[in-house]
């Protein structure tokens, strides 16, 4: 459990952080001291867990659980040295409220709840090994080194290989969760590319550059589409 402690007291993020390496299965990403400064290390971070105090300069621990994106909200334990604000920090989603000085007993208590409400990993993935194109009536095997692209066309995929076009069996949106990257890059809404088969990436302006690729196919990609696939392939 990667987790943040935000608290202005450098004695009390020590007390806290000593506490968790003894109970251990927690490892502190990060430390603030300030509201703002646990507002950007938690979005830049994402730890599953923030053991916040009330008390800080600039935001208190209630504007800073205010301010977390919903989509990426970690477990939060308000940490603090005053009982009058337990129902209200319950009523904002917090899991636990712990009084100063913190007993090892309690956090524990507190660490357990937060494991128990997380969700379970997601199950991995099976990458492609092959790939299934369809010609006509014939389904041909498909090493996925042969796909230069796959591109939709409305509801149909068509995978464009070294040995020809032909049709997929899967969405876009499939094939980008199980193709390895960084070899296959989604560059538009509509097209994947196998970034092994660039052969050329031209300036078009000064946001838009053009990939060719070996079978001739030429895709346009944002200039930061395209450095990150310069940078990734290392091309």
């Amino acid at each position: 459990m990667r987790a943040l402690i935000a608290d202005d007291e450098p004695i009390a993020r020590q007390v806290l952080r000593e506490q968790l390496e003894e109970i251990g299965g927690v490892s502190v990403v990060g430390e603030a001291a300030t509201g703002l400064e646990a507002v950007e290390l938690i979005d830049r971070l994402h730890p599953d867990l923030v053991l916040l105090d009330l008390q800080m300069p600039g935001l208190d621990g209630f504007s800073v659980a205010r301010r977390l994106k919903k989509d990426r909200h970690p477990a939060i334990i308000f940490v603090t040295a005053y009982d009058r604000h337990a129902l209200e920090a319950f009523d904002i989603g917090a899991l636990d409220y712990l009084l100063k000085p913190v007993r090892r007993e309690r956090l524990e208590a507190a660490l357990q709840r937060v494991r128990l409400q997380a969700p379970p990993p997601p199950k991995p993935v099976e990458p492609l090994r092959r790939i299934v194109g369809r010609l006509r009536t014939d389904l041909h095997m498909l090493d996925p080194n042969e796909v230069v692209a796959f591109q939709a066309d409305g509801e149909t995929v068509y995978i464009l290989a070294t040995s020809g076009r032909y049709v997929a069996n899967y969405t876009l949106k499939a094939l980008e969760e199980r193709l390895p990257t960084p070899q296959f890059r989604r560059v538009h809404r509509k097209t994947i590319i196998n970034t092994n088969h660039i052969r050329k990436i031209s300036p078009l302006s000064s946001k838009r550059w053009l990939l060719t690729m070996s079978n001739g196919l030429e895709v346009i990609v944002s200039k930061r589409m395209a450095g990150a696939i310069r940078e990734e392939a290392q091309w």
